[in-house]
């Protein structure tokens, strides 16, 4: 195992470890989302920053624009999760539920892409396959035999097709991201998480899939 590879297994370890915490004490909940919401935020808007580099006003315009939206998006879905069981105590196993399928979306599109490899998906990010698409829906699937018995509200196909929602936007999170990190002609948005890069290349897709995920819960 190279250094790099260590490097992110030890990282994912320690998110996973944050990610159990966060679910057991609302305190550390708080402050960690936080704390995760300023550093994406900063990571956002210095992409947009070299996206939007000079001083025309076109530019300043659109800088503050996404400035605006970002933060009021970000601090919303923050109030949201920290709020989340005063509107309906098993809103907190969806938000459960649809972090992990995002989290296993990842892993599954990184291993079936590995194995598999073959064409490409889209040019906005050249390391993103087809099959390690598919992989992202059937490493998703994984997770519904584990929390099927106390997700009950419906049926097993209303499970699958809510799965399938939310690791298909997660995804579609992962390339928007990658789309501003292509045109801001860089590779991650920082080197605060040692072999993943920044927190925004870690919870791009997450941040994407907690509102679609939880919506649809609450309404099927």
């Amino acid at each position: 195992m190279n250094s790099e590879l260590k490097k992110r297994v030890f990282t994912s370890l320690l998110l996973l470890f944050l990610l159990a915490a966060m679910y057991l004490y609302s305190f550390i909940m708080m402050v960690a989302l936080i704390i995760i919401t300023i550093v994406v935020w900063i990571e956002f808007y210095g992409l947009i920053s070299k996206i939007f580099p000079n001083n025309k006003l076109k530019d300043r315009l659109l800088r503050r624009l996404c400035k605006m939206i970002s933060l009021l998006y970000l601090s919303l879905l923050v109030y949201f999760i920290m709020s989340i069981e005063s509107f309906y105590p098993n809103l907190k196993l969806y938000l459960l539920y649809s972090v992990s399928v995002a989290i296993m979306s990842d892993v599954g599109g990184l291993v079936f892409g590995k194995i598999f490899k073959g064409k490409k998906l889209t040019k906005i990010s050249p390391n993103k396959t087809i099959s390690g698409s598919i992989g992202s829906l059937i490493f998703s699937f994984f997770l519904i035999f584990f929390f099927y018995e106390k997700l009950i509200f419906n049926s097993f196909l209303t499970l699958i097709l809510i799965t399938i929602a939310i690791s298909i936007t997660s995804q579609l999170g992962d390339l928007f991201i990658s789309l501003l990190k292509r045109k801001a002609k860089v590779k991650n948005t920082s080197d605060l998480l040692p072999g993943h890069g920044g927190f925004l290349d870690r919870v791009d897709g997450i941040i994407f899939a907690i509102p679609i995920g939880v919506l649809l819960f609450s309404i099927f």
